[in-house]
């Protein structure tokens, strides 16, 4: 059975150019802090990568501060900071906020003080992309970051986050992005490494497979691939729609991310969904990966106004540049056969 991997907003399978730069940064053998020869050629690699981060991502002028992901990210932005927030949020951002923004039906928050709240540029679980309001503290762009022609220094947001492993590169780096002049206040203390605001020594492996996935990313943007995704996704849905009349696709009259689809068939647990569709070979989600496992329904979708049941009835799926319109047919004709179980079970 060849499987179909279909959760690329949980993670994107490593690039090829991201796996070549790390193999390339594996054979320095210098610390990016030292003065040497060695040292030098280190420092130089990860200059680069932080370049390729910040022209990816329009943040020239701005400050790219190298994390271990988007959750250290969001600390080191919002820890200590009165932020408020919505509850569409991530779990990493939810953590350091106040949830007290209103969320409509579809999905989107109008902050009343940017400059003292946190808001995503599109979310992880429905891809409803927000308007972003000038002046913004903090804005997590891990998911449009690569997807959608965003950027920084257009966004006015004083902070943003990203990770590498949602654009193709690494797990386990990310970045925070900030505006000069921004304060920063450092969580991990010591050597001073990063503009003095996160120490410790660089992962020169990680960061140099982040700037490649970084470039890559971009080059993918400005060549319309994923407007090729969005073709494939509405297929998808309109296939899913002929086999299920009383699915709920979430968004689906808003902007959304081009490879997401988050749909809701009432009374079919995702979780059950999830682990029918692996055993038939395909690799979806019922939600963020962070949750999971769990057993509560999404709460960027209660958040939203859904009830627990349709909450918990949601499943996402998120398509990526290699996707096929094959893999999409196969999906959409082995969820359809699974419903009709479902509902047969049920009656």
């Amino acid at each position: 059975m060849t499987r179909v991997y279909l959760d690329h907003n949980a993670t994107m399978p490593l690039r090829p150019e991201a796996r070549a730069a790390m193999i390339a940064a594996m054979d320095l053998v210098g610390n990016p802090s030292s003065v040497h020869t060695e040292g030098r050629a280190a420092k130089g690699l990860m200059e680069r990568a932080r370049g390729q981060v910040a022209a990816a991502l329009g943040a020239e002028g701005a400050d790219v501060i190298f994390t271990s992901g988007a959750t250290e990210a969001a600390a080191l932005a919002c820890a200590g900071r009165d932020l408020e927030g919505a509850g569409i949020e991530h779990d990493a951002v939810r953590a350091w906020i106040r949830e007290s923004l209103a969320v409509g039906r579809d999905g989107l928050v109008v902050p009343g003080t940017p400059e003292r709240a946190v808001l995503q540029a599109a979310n992880s679980e429905t891809g409803i992309v927000q308007r972003l309001p000038q002046g913004l503290a903090v804005c997590d762009m891990t998911q449009a970051f690569g997807k959608l022609p965003v950027a920084f220094n257009w966004s006015g947001a004083g902070m943003a986050l990203v990770s590498a492993h949602k654009i193709g590169g690494p797990k386990g780096v990310g970045a925070l992005v900030v505006k000069r002049g921004t304060e920063v206040a450092a969580r991990i203390r010591g050597g001073g490494q990063e503009m003095g605001r996160r120490s410790g020594t660089e992962n020169l492996v990680g960061i140099a497979g982040f700037g490649a996935a970084a470039e890559a990313a971009a080059r993918d943007l400005a060549e319309g691939t994923w407007a090729g995704v969005e073709k494939l996704r509405n297929i998808l849905e309109n296939l899913l729609e002929e086999s299920s009349k009383e699915t709920i696709f979430v968004g689906k009259s808003a902007e959304r991310l081009p490879n997401t689809s988050c749909f809701v068939t009432p009374g079919w647990k995702g979780e059950t969904q999830v682990m029918a569709l692996d055993l038939a070979g395909f690799a979806v989600s019922a939600g963020s990966a962070c949750s999971s496992g769990k057993t509560q329904a999404s709460h960027v979708l209660g958040a939203m106004g859904f009830d627990e049941t349709e909450a918990g009835s949601a499943l996402r799926v998120s398509l990526g540049p290699a996707t096929t319109e094959d893999e999409i047919t196969r999906f959409a004709e082995a969820w359809a056969k699974l419903r009709e179980k479902h509902r047969a079970r049920a009656a």
